[in-house]
């Protein structure tokens, strides 16, 4: 997946922009682009059709134009539901938190700002794993509580979505409580609730119901580093961008989903909130918080702080690979002057092949091959560019997934 933000109009907010990624779905075709960033939302395609947005935070500079829609951004909606807000909110509120993290990217850093729900009383928060993603730094603001926390992140599942991460220094938070998402049923009243729209303070509720289930989405940010999301959740509730790592709750308040994607219009640079939302089911989420609490890493699941090698990756173009005489492998887009993958030679344009002798063929692939190293480990790099084919040892340093 791209570590670089996209380029858009003018931020929603200047100061605190949000990171949003978001999937669309261009009428006719069976494919999605969303625009990146970790916070829920829901956009659409105008014009280019109807669209599904998986939401994360968007950097500083780098939003869309945003027209909200009934997610109601700062307050209360009704649309689709028939629920009491107000005792959704004050049951569900206080274990909602706002997540803002300073993103490092090949081109320097941004901010970015999303949700996240409180698991324990000493702080373990689960949210997406593209809410945090790249970041460099993560700071929670927790209801009821002045000032701002540090936390880290605990461990992520990149391909379902879900990041555990724990605040520091704190005890005697309020908790969700989560409802096993196999009893869930389509007709179903549901609400989200977020930090939409990155604007922090009491977060928005919007209402629906559940539409269907077990559907399988491709999220990308705009058309680069497309990945598939299995089992979610589909829901007429609104969500916005912000509202990434945020609850979907029924109708006692119980968490049954974490909000990751939703539906976009889009006429020329504007985007709205379309019509449906998708959620992370709670038992999917709750799996990958068992395995990273046990310690257990896999070929999904990563424990504590990855590796990074300092690089901007994009797919392999057929144009970049007939001309470097490639038949897979990684683009390098752009190289973080004076890390890693820098003082090993890399530079953009190149194309990786292998990590360690084992071959890359996508840029989920070298996430994961990169991802399963920590920071101050050794990996060999294998790469193509035009003076022929290429081998260095490059030292992992904290930081994105790439």
């Amino acid at each position: 997946m791209s570590e670089l933000p996209p380029t858009y109009p003018p931020p929603i907010h200047p100061s605190t922009p949000l990171r949003t990624r978001h999937i669309v779905l261009a009428v006719g075709l069976a494919s999605l682009i969303g625009f990146g960033a970790g916070a829920a939302g829901v956009w659409g395609v105008g014009q280019l059709g109807s669209a599904f947005a998986r939401s994360r935070h968007l950097p500083v500079g780098s939003a869309p134009a945003l027209v909200p829609g009934a997610g109601n951004p700062g307050g209360l909606s009704t649309q689709g539901g028939n629920l009491d807000a107000g005792s959704l909110a004050a049951k569900v509120d206080p274990a909602i938190v706002d997540i803002n993290t300073t993103v490092q990217t090949a081109n320097g850093s941004t901010n970015a700002a999303g949700t996240g729900m409180i698991l324990t009383s000493t702080g373990e928060v689960l949210t997406n794993n593209h809410v945090v993603e790249g970041a460099t730094s993560i700071s929670v603001t927790i209801a009821g509580r002045s000032g701002t926390y540090t936390a880290q992140v605990e461990g992520v599942d990149p391909t379902a979505d879900v990041a555990l991460i724990k605040v520091k220094g704190v005890s005697g938070l309020p908790t969700v409580s989560l409802r096993d998402s196999s009893t869930l049923r389509v007709g179903e009243s549901v609400a989200a609730i977020g930090n939409a729209l990155g604007q922090g303070g009491t977060p928005t509720l919007t209402q629906g119901e559940i539409t269907a289930l077990d559907q399988t989405i491709t999220a990308s940010d705009f058309g680069a580093g497309a990945e598939q999301l299995t089992g979610m959740i589909e829901t007429s509730a609104s969500i916005q961008p912000g509202d990434s790592g945020g609850a979907l709750v029924d109708s006692s308040g119980r968490v049954v989903g974490m909000i990751t994607a939703g539906q976009v219009q889009r006429t020329r640079f504007q985007f709205s909130s379309g019509g449906l939302g998708y959620a992370v089911p709670t038992n999917a989420a709750s799996s990958v918080v068992s395995q990273v609490r046990s310690g257990r890493s896999s070929s999904t699941v990563f424990i504590g702080e990855p590796g990074y090698m300092g690089v901007t990756v994009g797919d392999l173009d057929p144009s970049t690979a007939s001309s470097l005489g490639v038949t897979s492998g990684v683009l390098i887009e752009n190289v973080q002057s004076g890390g890693p993958a820098a003082r090993a030679g890399l530079a953009g344009g190149v194309v990786v092949t292998a990590i360690n002798g084992t071959s890359v063929d996508s840029v989920t692939g070298l996430g994961n091959l990169v991802h399963a190293h920590k920071p101050g480990s050794k990996i060999s790099v294998t790469w193509v560019d035009g003076d022929g084919r290429h081998t260095s040892t490059l030292t992992l340093i904290g930081g994105p997934a790439v």
